[in-house]
C-alpha cells in the first residue's frame, strides 16, 4: 500500500474489496456475516488484525468476531471474544478520537481515553520512527450505522502492513468497506429476526393445530351435545357446527341441524327465555323439539367465543340431557298438588286454583257489566297466573248505566304448577295429565249469578239486559261440595282397602260426569268438590243431578256390590271472597241437604259423623 498513487495497485485493492463484499452478501447467518466482515477487513484491506463489537439489545457493546492474518506468541486479539463494553464508554471513546471522515482514528498518546470496560488488545509491533509510522498502542475505528442512523456495531483495525498510518485511498476504502459490512449486518439482523419469527409463527401454528385438533375431538365425541352458532353476518343464529350428540339427542341429522337455530327448535313457551340466554351467554333450561314431533327438555350453557380483534365471533353451547330430572320434578311437583290415592288435585291445589280465579274486588250479586264482558263470559279453564294488577270496579244495580268490561291483566305464568300437571283440572276432567286451561291476557270478574227475576220469579237464562245495553250475569263459578253417605260402614265392614277402592271408583265417575275444563278435587277422606266455572244455577243443578246419578249405581268390589249415597251442597264463588268462605259456604248447603233428607248429621258430641283428612 506504499505505492498508493499507482493506478494498479487502487484496481488491485477495488476487485479485492468486490470479492469481501460479495462474501458478505453471501453469508447465510448473522455469525456468518460479522466473521466475513473481519475476514475482509484482513485480507481485503491490508490489515493484520480486525474486530467487530457488536450493539447487543441493551445498548452495551460486545465482541463478537475477531480475526488475526497470523496468531502471535501473545495470543492475537482471539482474546477478546465475548467481551463487553458499556455504550457510555464507546461513545466517550468515538467522541475523542480524530474524525476521519465517517472513521475514527485514537492516537497512542491518547490512550487515556479508553475506558477499563472497552476490551483492548495491544500487539508487539515495532515502535515508530517517523511521524506517519503506525504505533502499537493506535487504534483506527470504523463505526457501522443501520439506515435509520442507529449504531450497529463498530469495526477495529489494527496493525497495517504496510507499517504506515493509513493513507487517504486506504480510509476511503475503509469507510466503503464498513458501509457495506453496515448493510451486510442490518440485512443479516433482519433475517435472523425472520426465521425467529418463522421459527415462532411455525410454532404458534402446529401449538393452534393442536388446540384444535383436541377441541375438534372434545367437540365431536363429547357425551353431551354441543353446537356452534354464528353471531354476526347473514347467518346470524344459525347452527354452522353440531356433534353426533346432539344430532342422536334430537333424533336430527347433522345437515338439517345445520340449516336450522335454536329459535327454531325451541318451544314457543321457552323462546323469550332462549334469547334473553343467547343475549347474556348463561344457562337456561328449556324444551328444544325433536324429529317425532315431541320435545326434549335440556340445559343450555352458552359461551361467547371473542376474537382479540373483532370481538364476539361465535356462540359455543353446550346441549345437556336433562329428560329424566324434569321428569322427576314433575312427579314430585304432582304429588305435593294431587291426591295420592285418586290422582285428583288435592285441597292445596283446590284453594290455589281458586285463588287464581278470585280477586279481592267484589261484584254485586247480579251485577250490570258492559257488552264486551257479557260476550266473553269467564272460561272454564283456571290461570297460570300469580298476580294481579290494580284493575277497576263497579258495583252497579239492575237499570244502571253500562260501562266497559271491569278487567285486570296478569303477570307472567311464572308460579303455578309445570303444564302437563293435573288430573280433573281446569284444563281437563279424568285422570289423565291435563294441566291448566289456557292464560287469556284479561281476568273477568268471578260474580254470584242472580237468582231471581225483576219480579222475584228464579231466574233461568244467561243475561239480562239492563239499561243502555249492559246485561246481568246469570253465570259464574258453581263450588259442588260432595260428601260421601255411607262410606264409614263399608270402611268398618270390609276394611281400608276396600274403602280405598271405592274412593278411586267414585273419583273416576265424578271425572267422567263433570264437563270438559271443570276440576274435580279430593279434599280429604269422603269429600270431594267440584268447580264449574261458567255455569247458571239451573245448569249447576243439573250438574249435581248429574254427579249424584254417576255416584249411587253399585260398585263391584272385590267381587261384592257396594253402594254409596252423596249429598251435594252447591256454592258459588265471587271476587272479594276468600277460598275459606268459598269452600265454607258450599259445605254447610252439604249439610242442609243432609238435614233435608233426614241423614245423620252430628254424632254424640255435635261433631260432624264423615271423616274429614287433613
Amino acid at each position: 500500500m506504499e505505492a498508493e498513487s499507482e493506478p494498479y495497485v487502487r484496481l488491485a485493492t477495488l476487485r479485492t474489496l468486490h470479492r469481501v463484499v460479495a462474501d458478505l452478501n453471501a453469508a447465510r447467518s448473522l455469525a456468518g456475516t460479522l466473521q466475513a466482515v473481519v475476514e475482509g477487513a484482513v485480507h481485503g484491506l491490508g490489515f493484520d488484525a480486525a474486530a467487530v463489537s457488536l450493539v447487543r439489545p441493551d445498548g452495551d457493546l460486545v465482541v463478537a468476531a475477531v480475526w488475526e492474518l497470523e496468531e502471535s506468541a501473545m495470543g492475537g486479539p482471539s482474546v477478546l471474544l465475548g467481551q463487553v463494553g458499556s455504550r457510555e464508554s464507546w461513545d466517550r471513546l468515538l467522541g475523542v478520537s480524530d474524525h476521519w471522515g465517517t472513521l475514527r482514528f485514537l492516537p497512542y498518546d491518547r490512550g487515556w481515553a479508553v475506558a477499563s470496560d472497552i476490551p483492548r488488545w495491544i500487539g508487539d509491533g515495532a515502535m515508530p520512527v517517523y511521524a506517519n509510522d503506525w504505533h502499537p498502542a493506535d487504534g483506527l475505528l470504523a463505526p457501522m450505522y443501520s439506515a435509520g442512523g442507529d449504531l450497529l456495531g463498530v469495526l477495529s483495525v489494527d496493525r497495517p502492513r504496510s507499517g504506515k498510518r493509513p493513507g487517504a485511498w486506504t480510509r476511503e476504502a475503509l469507510e466503503m468497506f464498513s458501509l457495506q459490512a453496515s448493510i451486510a449486518i442490518g440485512n443479516a439482523r433482519l433475517r435472523a429476526e425472520m426465521q425467529r419469527a418463522l421459527a415462532r409463527l411455525e410454532k404458534e401454528q402446529q401449538a393452534l393445530r393442536a388446540s384444535e385438533e383436541s377441541f375438534r375431538q372434545a367437540f365431536e365425541y363429547a357425551p353431551s351435545g354441543m353446537a356452534i352458532t354464528e353471531l354476526h353476518g347473514a347467518g346470524r343464529g344459525q347452527l354452522t357446527r353440531v356433534n353426533d350428540a346432539l344430532c342422536r339427542l334430537l333424533g336430527r341429522p347433522r345437515a338439517v341441524l345445520r340449516q336450522q337455530s335454536f329459535v327454531d327448535l325451541v318451544h314457543p313457551e321457552d323462546r323469550a327465555l332462549l334469547e334473553r340466554t343467547s343475549a347474556e351467554s348463561g344457562r337456561a333450561e328449556l324444551r328444544l323439539s325433536r324429529r317425532d314431533g315431541g320435545y326434549q327438555w335440556v340445559c343450555l350453557r352458552n359461551s361467547v367465543v371473542a376474537d382479540a380483534a373483532e370481538g364476539p365471533s361465535f356462540l359455543l353451547t353446550h346441549v345437556e340431557d336433562i329428560e329424566d330430572r324434569k321428569r322427576h320434578e314433575l312427579q314430585l311437583a304432582h304429588r305435593a298438588s294431587h291426591d295420592a290415592l285418586t290422582g285428583l288435585p288435592n285441597g292445596a291445589e283446590l284453594k290455589a286454583r281458586l285463588a287464581r280465579r278470585l280477586c279481592s274486588e267484589p261484584q254485586t250479586v247480579g251485577a250490570v257489566v258492559g257488552p264486551a264482558e257479557a260476550a266473553f263470559p269467564q272460561p272454564y279453564g283456571g290461570y297460570q297466573a300469580d298476580s294481579y294488577s290494580a284493575h277497576a270496579a263497579y258495583d252497579g244495580l239492575e237499570g244502571a248505566e253500562p260501562y266497559a268490561a271491569a278487567v285486570h291483566t296478569y303477570g307472567a305464568p311464572d308460579g303455578g304448577l309445570p303444564v302437563g300437571y293435573g288430573a280433573a283440572g281446569f284444563g281437563g276432567a279424568g285422570f289423565a295429565p291435563s294441566g291448566f286451561g289456557p292464560v287469556y291476557p284479561e281476568h273477568v270478574h268471578a260474580v254470584v249469578p242472580a237468582e231471581f227475576g225483576p219480579g222475584g220469579e228464579p231466574w233461568s237464562g244467561s243475561f239480562r239486559a239492563g239499561a243502555g245495553g249492559g246485561a246481568i250475569v246469570d253465570k259464574g263459578l258453581a263450588v259442588l261440595f260432595c260428601d260421601l253417605d255411607g262410606f264409614k260402614s263399608i270402611n268398618d265392614r270390609f276394611g281400608h282397602n276396600a274403602g280405598d277402592a271405592v274412593l278411586v271408583e267414585v273419583a273416576r265417575r265424578l271425572s267422567q260426569a263433570v264437563r270438559d275444563g271443570d276440576t274435580v278435587a279430593r279434599l280429604g277422606g269422603d269429600e270431594f268438590v267440584v268447580l264449574a266455572d261458567g255455569i247458571g244455577r239451573e245448569e249447576a243443578k243439573d250438574l249435581a243431578h248429574r254427579l249424584r246419578n254417576a255416584i249411587i249405581p253399585p260398585m263391584r268390589i272385590d267381587g261384592r256390590a257396594m253402594r254409596v249415597g252423596v249429598s251435594l251442597g252447591i256454592g258459588w264463588a265471587g271476587c272479594g271472597m276468600s277460598t275459606e268462605e268459598v269452600l265454607h259456604t258450599a259445605d254447610e248447603r252439604m249439610y242442609d241437604e243432609k238435614r233435608a233428607r233426614g241423614g245423620a248429621v252430628r254424632g254424640a258430641r255435635g261433631e260432624r259423623s264423615h271423616r274429614r283428612a287433613g
